[in-house]
This record gives C-alpha cells, structure tokens and sequence, in this order.
C-alpha cells in the first residue's frame, strides 16, 4: 500500500542564509557569512537539491539508509553498534582510532600512583573513564535499580547571576553560568582516598496521566532532585539542581562539520514566517582561543567543537587537567582547601597538564570518528508511514533531516557527505514541563538543543534501557514526546490526537534511525 503523500514543507527550509538570524548572530561569530563559502555555484544547486525535505513517501529515499554518507558503519547492529570508526578512514587515522578509544576507556587513577601516566583522577570526581558515563559509546542513564550504576548521570549545579556586573559577564558569555560557591558547577559524588566526597544526588518521581486519543493512558514521571550526605555544609540557597544523562557520541566530527550557514539558515528567534518554531543559534567561546562561534554540542549547546567538549568532560566529570582546561584540582573550588592541597597527576616530563596533548587530540579524535550505523527497515511500509506523519505534524522543524556537509571539513572522510541527524541544532524552547531553574549561556532554563536522531532506535541494543530526554525522565519514545512543550506543542498534541496505529508507525520509523 502507498503511504500518504503530504503538501510541500514551509518555506524556512532554504539553504539561503536567514536574514534576521545573520543580523542576530553574525557580529557575534564574525566568520559567518551570508551563505556557504565552501560550494561552487553548481554544487550550491546539488546541496539544495538533495537537502530539500521530501514530500514522496511511497518509497526510501536514494542513500537514506547511509545516515552518515560514506562513513556510516555496515557493521552487524548488536551491542557494539556505536562502536565502530567511520568506515572511510584512512590506515593511519584506523591506528589514531585506536589509540585514542584506548585513552577513552582508561581508568583513571589518583595521585600519587606508579602508573604515573595515568594518575591525576580527581581529586573529586564522578568517573574514572570516558567510557564510565558514555558506555559503549551510546546513552546514559538516571539512577534505577534495574540499570545498575547511576554514573552516566551528573548533577549541574548553577544559580542566577546576582548583580548587574554578574549579567553582564553572563550576556558576554565570560562564564556560561555561575557555580556554587561552595560545591562548583556539578556534583561530584565519588573522591579519592582521604577525601570526602561532595554527596549524593537522589531522585524522586510523581506520575501524571495522560489519555491519547484512542482511549490509551500514559503516566509521565515528573523527577524531583535533591542531595543527600553533604560533605562540605550546605548548597547555596539559591543554587539549583539540573539532571544530565551522557549523550550518544556518533557522527560528532560529522556534526561539527556541517556549515555554520546552514544551522543558522534555520534560526528565527523572532518567528517571523508565523510557524510557531523559533529556534535560536547558541553562541560559544573556544576554549583555547576564547573566540565566539556556533554552539552545537551539549544539552544547551554550550560547546562549539568535538574538542570542546572533550576538556570539559575531562575537567568536570573526571577531574583531569587538559592544555584546554589546565586547572589540576577539577571542579574542586576555593571553599574546599582540602581538595585544592591534595597530590596532582602532573608529569613535567610528559607536560604541564594531567592529560597532555596528544592524550586530548587524540580522544577528540575518537570522538569525532564513531560511526553511524546504517538505517533498518527503511523501506517498510509501517516506517514510511511513521515518517509521513513525522514530517506533516511539523517534527522536522526542529528535527532537519538531512545536511551536506562541508567540502573543507577538516577531515577528509567527513567532508562533503550527505549526513541525516534530523536535528537543527538550534535551542528551542521546551515548554515549562522541561525547565531547569538554570541558564546557561545563551540557552534560559526552558530551552534546550535539538539533539540529533540518528542512532535512537538503537539505544536498547546498545545500552540495555529506553530512557529518553537530558535526565532520563521518558522511559520509552512515547513518552519522551509527549514531553515536549513550548515550541514543539503543537506537534506533540497532534501525535497525542493521532489515531494509536498512526503513532505506532511514528515510533516505528524513529526505531529505524
């Protein structure tokens, strides 16, 4: 039977820059430019043409199977999904592959050790590896008692900026959010010997009932989130508490080589065309040069590069220094002398840092290089009808399907590829059943990135659970949308209107991606 045909799709999918966003965002960045500076006038038409959503969905479309273009992984979809290199490697880059998934599933350990390369952990901390939060590379988890370990979840903490000078250094992006004055900007529940750990986070759900169309009753959990067993006094009073489950780290390098222009194609904070979705572009700071650009990595989009993202996870979650983040003590802050005394893991012979380059460029290296698996059951009939639906009750107004990447990339196996995360990588706002009490940089508490779809209807395979959403509150797909608020309400109440056949065959094509 042919899937249902639907009318063309609105005109904010254009690859020509959109005016407001280059007034907005622009000056910011800099470098930005009012269109792709990396096409010649021929290819500028082929992108177009083969970005432009589809309206055909009687069949697959050509290469849709191959999320991640040519380097998209053909390996057997198991529990090693997630774990496999961009199939387009060159030798040499296989060999730095391996070196650097082996730093990336090191055990840390703390100072001092004889195995002098690989003490520094801590002093504070809440993994040992990069490996402990993103096991086997894919989704984390919120504490549950058939999950096993609630370490690929973290606590942020941050309070409202207190003074005009305090909101300013936070509108010019100095700092993307003030931490606790006594515990940082996260919790961190494990520390070394002879040292006391900060305390432990604990969760707690109320359910809510929500009735589909179709008489089928859902119950959403509501997470509350405290500390318990303080060890340094109490939180600040106006600190807040903000749940974060470890992202999937497939097709990072692929993200971050897609052109600036054609994420900030899809901005318009201001919603001029009237479609009710009024994505922002996140601005970040490099860490090394402290120059403004794209944010497009993390929760809120706090993060611009691959890299990026690394340190901080080095810093924060570990307690590692990197060139990029050189403080030794981690997270620990001036409140807590007991931390700041303890032994580092500073080799001088091996650099000034507890992680010298190359251990950070090539775990970047890694990162940016985990492969995407290819698609399942593409051309079902029950997926092509799930992907109708997903594109007529406007999912893909924030969900982009499809971007060609730069030619210029900086890696040769990521450049001009034709790549579906389904994700603008903009910051939407959620609605108040998602907010977090917290901002951070450019994104307020009710905001959140688009996280990229490709690979969730593997997250069982893989990880062994089905919790969606920054804290792990969806416990299934269903649930996960029927979280979304602000922006995305009205698609969300058009699903929940949806005959139940016609959401089963939505979940249905999400398990494919």
């Amino acid at each position: 039977m042919q899937a249902p045909c639907i009318s063309p799709l609105p005109p904010r999918y254009r690859l020509a820059f959109f005016a407001a966003a280059s007034l907005l965002f622009a000056p910011l960045v800099g470098a930005t430019e009012a269109k792709r500076n990396d096409l010649s006038a021929e290819d500028t038409t082929r992108v177009e043409d083969v970005t432009r959503p589809t309206n055909d969905f009687s069949r697959p479309e050509q290469y849709e199977a191959m999320p991640g273009g040519a380097t998209t992984s053909r390996n057997p979809i198991d529990a090693d999904a997630f774990s496999h290199a961009s199939a387009n490697l060159g030798f040499s880059e296989e060999e730095n592959f391996r070196l650097g998934k082996a730093l990336f599933e090191k055990l840390w350990v703390s100072s001092p050790s004889s195995t002098q390369a690989s003490d520094g952990l801590g002093p504070l901390f809440n993994a040992r590896s990069c490996h402990s939060c993103h096991l086997k590379n894919g989704r984390g988890h919120p504490p549950e008692n058939d999950a096993g370990s609630s370490s690929s979840m973290i606590l942020r903490l941050a309070r409202p900026a207190r003074t005009d000078k305090e909101r300013q250094t936070l509108a010019e992006l100095k700092v993307v959010s003030f931490a606790d004055d006594t515990y940082g900007n996260q919790l961190q529940d494990v520390a070394v010997p002879g040292l006391a750990a900060e305390g432990r986070g604990t969760v707690t759900y109320t359910e809510e009932r929500v009735t589909l169309a179709g008489g089928e009753t859902i119950m959403l959990r509501k997470p509350q989130y405290s500390v318990a067993d303080l060890g340094y006094g109490p939180l600040g009073t106006d600190t807040t508490l903000s749940a974060r489950i470890a992202n999937p780290i497939i097709g990072m390098g692929l993200i971050e080589a897609i052109a600036d222009a054609d994420i900030l194609a899809m901005a318009d904070p201001e919603d001029r065309n009237g479609d009710g979705i009024s994505g922002r572009a996140a601005r970040a700071r490099d860490h090394r040069t402290g120059e403004l650009q794209l944010g497009r990595f993390g929760w809120k989009a706090q993060n611009a590069s691959v890299r990026d993202q690394s340190s901080s996870a080095f810093v924060g979650d570990l307690g590692i220094s990197t060139p990029d983040a050189p403080g030794h003590w981690g997270d620990c802050t001036s409140a807590q002398a007991p931390c700041r005394e303890m032994p580092n893991g500073i080799q001088t012979r091996l650099g000034n840092t507890e992680a010298p380059d190359p251990v950070l460029e090539l775990v970047t290296f890694y990162s940016e290089n985990l492969a995407v698996p290819t698609r399942r059951d593409v051309g079902s009939p029950d997926v092509l009808r799930g992907k109708a639906l997903f594109y007529r009750i406007g999912c893909i107004a924030c969900h982009t399907p499809k971007y060609v990447t730069r030619r210029d990339a900086a890696n040769k196996a990521q450049a001009f590829q034709l790549i579906w995360p389904y994700s603008d990588f903009l910051l939407h706002d959620m609605g108040e059943g998602l907010a977090d009490g917290q901002q951070v940089g450019d994104a307020t508490d009710r905001e959140w990135r688009t996280p990229p779809l490709w690979g969730i209807g593997l997250t069982d395979d893989v990880n062994g659970h089905t919790f969606f959403l920054h804290d792990g509150r969806a416990r299934n797909l269903t649930e996960a949308i029927l979280w979304h608020g602000g922006e995305a309400e009205r698609a969300r109440n058009a699903f929940a209107s949806a005959a139940p056949e016609a959401r089963r065959h939505l979940i249905r094509f999400l398990e494919s991606l």
